[in-house]
């Protein structure tokens, strides 16, 4: 979700959206939005120290194909277009939900057609736009059990390594549970649910292949490995042991799936430029990942226990 480098700047700069949001919510579903220049909760700006490099406008892309990327500099949104619908990628801060969809319409593209909106983690830097962008475009949101469940809250799960933050972002009501190689099928795109537990314990990842002419190629959309965690938390520790499991399990995925094309959640976590289509591109996400966790187990174990 954030570079190890600067966590310390992040934390001291975030401010969250409070909760429970779910019938304000609902209400404003029901109505089909808000008014021009009102008060949106669902909107409401997540101030961070990173936002206005998370948030750095960027034009929408053509990756390949059908496939395209909606989002920012900092932060990535994907589109896909199914022949028979629409499906987003992720949804970045709250405040970003109107560009995204003001740079689907710039494809061409009615945000009305989203059917489903593809989580990646339960996060505020990812998912915090999800809830608007349901309301917004009556699509459902799809995540693995374990992000829904944070979805669902708006808040980290107990295990999650950044639990110790604390804040919020707005739940999700709209939700489809995925199970881990599950296919989500619309119109002629396949997208397969790679469970890449880690960064949160319901991390997803999610794999699809994108056609010109006969030429096929297979984009993944990665979510975050990134090692961090709020001050105190020990990866070495006994509740730690699971997560540095999930992180190793999820390593391997990425060293033997299709990769034609990496996106990863923060762009620059995948090298230069907005997505990497370098051949060996997931194996190096992993190898990235593997280098942060093993120099932070040596760290912890090297110092004082706690």
């Amino acid at each position: 979700m954030i570079v190890m480098m600067t966590i310390a700047a992040w934390l001291a700069g975030v401010s969250h959206v409070p909760l429970p949001l779910v019938e304000e919510a609902k209400a404003q579903m029901a109505a089909g939005g808000v008014a021009p220049g009102a008060d949106d909760p669902l909107t409401r700006p997540i101030a961070s120290s990173h936002a206005a490099e998370w948030l750095a406008p960027a034009r929408p892309e053509k990756i390949f194909g059908t496939s395209y990327l909606v989002g920012f500099a900092g932060m990535s949104v994907a589109l896909i277009d199914t022949g028979d619908g629409l499906v987003l990628v992720d949804g970045a801060l709250p405040q970003a939900a109107p560009t995204i969809l003001e740079n689907v319409r710039s494809l061409g593209f009615d945000p009305k057609d989203i059917k489903f909106i593809l989580s990646t983690e339960p996060h505020f830097d990812h998912a915090g736009g999800l809830a608007a962008l349901a309301r917004d475009t009556g699509a459902t949101v799809v995540a693995s059990a374990r992000g829904a469940e944070g979805l669902r809250s708006g808040m980290h799960a107990k295990d999650d390594p950044q639990l110790a933050y604390g804040g919020s972002w707005p739940a999700v009501t709209r939700l489809r549970v995925i199970g881990d190689g599950e296919v989500l099928k619309l119109g002629k795109t396949a997208i397969a649910a790679i469970a890449t537990p880690g960064h949160t314990m319901g991390s997803m990842s999610w794999r699809w292949q994108a056609c010109e002419g006969k030429v096929c190629k297979t984009i993944v959309f990665a979510s975050s490995l990134n090692p961090v965690s709020a001050d105190g938390y020990r990866f070495t520790s006994k509740a730690g042991a699971p997560i540095v499991a999930g992180f190793e399990a999820s390593y391997r995925k990425m060293d033997a799936t299709a990769c034609d094309i990496l996106i990863s959640a923060h762009p620059d976590n995948a090298g230069p430029g907005r997505y990497n289509d370098k051949p060996g591109a997931c194996r190096a996400y992993a190898d990235r990942s593997r280098g942060l966790l093993a120099a932070r187990l040596a760290k912890e174990r090297a110092g004082p226990a706690k």
